[in-house]
């Protein structure tokens, strides 16, 4: 783990969650993966804001074209391939938070984002109900509430 930022402020990184539906796919995998250690992610790219964003810097996840959640980063760690390529390893907390919806365009890698610009998180009560299988808002009216300044 590298430095913390002495004085500066915080900036978030924002990621496509790849082949996961939602946000239980994420939490199912990275128990699988992980277990009740740890949790990471590997990205090719180091980033050069990492005194930043380990002063509370949180991963924000796009589902399917939305941020839907969060995970507090940890730490970054370099982590040498079988290949021998150096990468960075994202520590994650392994509490992931439920946000509000918010669209995000498809990308490649990761984002700095902006705290101003993050989704706020879910009070208890609608995280609840987010994470329920019954009624779910279809993504569709999710990303048009979204769109429109009222989720």
């Amino acid at each position: 783990m590298r430095n913390r930022n002495p004085g500066g402020h915080m900036i978030h990184l924002v990621k496509l969650c790849v082949g996961a539906e939602g946000v239980d796919d994420l939490i199912d995998w990275q128990r699988l993966h992980f277990g009740d250690g740890p949790a990471r992610h590997l990205t090719r790219m180091w980033p050069k804001r990492e005194a930043e964003i380990l002063d509370g810097g949180s991963l924000y996840w796009v589902f399917k074209g939305l941020v839907l959640a969060r995970q507090r980063i940890v730490s970054l760690d370099e982590s040498i391939g079988d290949d021998g390529i150096r990468r960075c390893a994202i520590g994650l907390d392994r509490e992931v938070v439920l946000t509000e919806a918010q669209p995000r365009r498809p990308f490649q890698g990761w984002r700095y984002l902006d705290p101003d610009a993050a989704p706020a998180d879910l009070r208890r009560g609608e995280a609840a109900s987010a994470r329920t299988k019954e009624a779910p808002l279809p993504r569709a009216l999710q990303a048009a509430l979204a769109e429109i300044g009222l989720r």
